[in-house]
């Protein structure tokens, strides 16, 4: 599955948000998107997933304008991964995971259903919350239980906002690691907004840099993590060092 985001725009009345966004997003690829606050990150991820509209620019999903697309055909290609839900009726965990089978169900809920949904609850360690009200459970459950429903759809593309947000540090790197294996094993893709730069720089393949709703910066790691980068994108001195593989950060004083 490819997708293709080409001078993407975004605002609200006069105040824009977004300007000029292009990327590419390949097969078995994970691409970062980091940036400061307000740089429009979780934007451009409600855009490509078509939850905002853009008031400019085209993505396309294997060729095809999203814009033409039903919520229905995008659920099938792209899941989506919020940063926090407002979900107030009550629903068990194991429910809340099988909605994101919506886009596969029949009249019913089949065994291969329940079966996948069995699967990612096991795969993120959350089986023992299954039959637990979801408003019940901490936020760093319930982050886990909204990448689990995610990944119960069998998506192509996974866009997750800030995923690791409410988790420690333990589960934020069980988290990304769960991720970046089913990205390379099952040959899918992900879009990753971050606030986490140690943690972009080691799980994802590329990088966009965002400042101002623009892209200040896209590559590799290696490339974007950059002392000057980080200074001018958010006006931080940091320490760039490297482990040998890819480049670790260590913020020093605010400029």
């Amino acid at each position: 599955m490819k997708l293709k985001v080409n001078n993407v725009e975004f605002g609200y009345n006069s105040t824009s948000v977004l300007e000029n966004i292009s990327m590419d997003l390949d097969r078995s690829e994970v691409v970062g998107i980091v940036g400061p606050n307000g740089a429009g990150k979780s934007t451009l991820i409600r855009c490509i997933d078509r939850i905002l509209t853009p008031r400019g620019g085209i993505i396309l999903l294997d060729g095809n304008n999203i814009s033409k697309m039903t919520r229905m055909e995008i659920a099938k290609e792209m899941g989506y991964v919020p940063q926090t839900t407002t979900r107030v009726f009550p629903a068990t965990v194991f429910d809340t995971v099988l909605m994101g089978r919506r886009p596969h169900l029949g009249w019913k809920s089949s065994e291969e259903d329940i079966d996948k949904v069995l699967e990612v609850l096991e795969l993120l360690g959350i089986m023992e919350f299954a039959m637990r009200d979801f408003n019940e459970i901490s936020g760093g459950q319930q982050q886990k239980v909204l990448i689990a429903r995610a990944l119960a759809q069998e998506a192509d593309i996974l866009l997750l906002d800030e995923p690791t947000s409410n988790l420690d540090i333990r589960h934020q790197l069980e988290v990304m690691d769960i991720m970046k294996g089913i990205v390379k094993r099952k040959g899918i893709s992900a879009i990753v907004a971050i606030h986490d730069l140690n943690l972009a720089s080691r799980y994802t393949d590329k990088l966009l840099m965002m400042n101002g709703g623009r892209i200040f910066a896209a590559g590799n790691p290696e490339s974007v993590l950059t002392v000057e980068n980080i200074r001018r994108a958010y006006g931080v001195e940091a320490l760039v060092k490297s482990d040998g593989e890819r480049p670790y950060i260590i913020p020093v004083r605010p400029v």
